[in-house]
This record gives structure tokens, C-alpha cells and sequence, in this order.
């Protein structure tokens, strides 16, 4: 499935509810679905800077597309990266690197966080973005 393919999928979902309270647990419930990061990758390195709560990312290359899996320890948090993951997990780094992150417009996101949890999720889209600058480098 394309990046764009799943942030579609994502924007309907979202839609489907009627308030933020609504979207806001089911950001929580996808939090709780999200693929563990094992505890070894739970390091200083693998902490995204700049989000308010801690959030360990941890990439590897399977067959010239990223995998990426990660934990937070705060619950929206952890819907959020649970989120970005969906869209850019078993992704090719290039595709990764050019997607447009317009969908988190449309669900309305950005606007319905507080400004240092916005900042947070800024923070979480680069650094998925660097993983994948990293390992296309490493496919030239």
C-alpha cells in the first residue's frame, strides 16, 4: 500500500467520528496497538528530541524498505508515532522522503494539540524523515 494510499485510509477513519474526545481515544486505542520498540532500542540515541514525552524510534532496512518501530510514555503520544509509523513503516526511504504530510491537516491534528505536543509531532515527522535521508544514502 502507498504512503498515500494509508493516509487516505487514515483521513476516512478519522472522519468517521463525530468530536475530538471520539478521535482523541482513538488515537489512544492505536497507541495501544502500535508494534513495541524492544527494550534494547530504548536509549538516548533512539529518543526523538523536542517532543515533551519520551518517544524511542528505532528503524532497520528490510529489502530496501524501512521498518520502523517505537514507544512512548505518554498514551496521545504514543497514538501519534502510532500514526506516523502506519504511514511510513515497509516504506521505500525515497517515497518516505517525498511524502506530503498534508493528511494531518485534513484530520484536523496539528490544530486540535497543544503547541508543545504540535512542536512534538514536527520533531517525530523529521526524524522519521532522517532515518530515511540515512538509508537512502546507503542504496546509492
Amino acid at each position: 500500500m502507498s504512503i498515500e494510499d494509508i493516509q487516505n485510509e487514515i483521513i476516512d477513519e478519522f472522519s468517521m467520528f463525530e468530536d475530538w474526545e471520539e478521535r482523541y481515544q482513538y488515537m489512544i486505542d492505536l497507541g495501544k496497538d502500535l508494534p513495541l520498540i524492544d527494550d534494547q532500542y530504548k536509549t538516548d540515541s533512539n529518543i526523538i528530541k523536542g517532543c515533551q514525552s519520551k518517544v524511542w524510534v528505532h528503524a532497520e532496512m528490510q529489502d530496501d524498505k524501512i521498518e520502523f518501530t517505537a514507544d512512548s510514555d505518554a498514551i496521545i503520544t504514543k497514538g501519534i508515532i502510532a500514526i506516523l509509523i502506519r504511514v511510513f513503516s515497509n516504506q521505500h526511504p525515497k517515497d518516505i522522503i517525498n511524502a506530503d504530510m498534508g493528511f494531518i491537516d485534513k484530520i484536523g491534528l496539528k490544530e486540535h494539540l497543544s503547541p508543545t505536543r504540535a512542536n512534538g509531532l514536527v520533531s517525530m515527522i523529521k526524524q522519521l524523515k532522517m532515518y530515511a535521508i540515512a538509508y537512502q544514502t546507503q542504496l546509492k
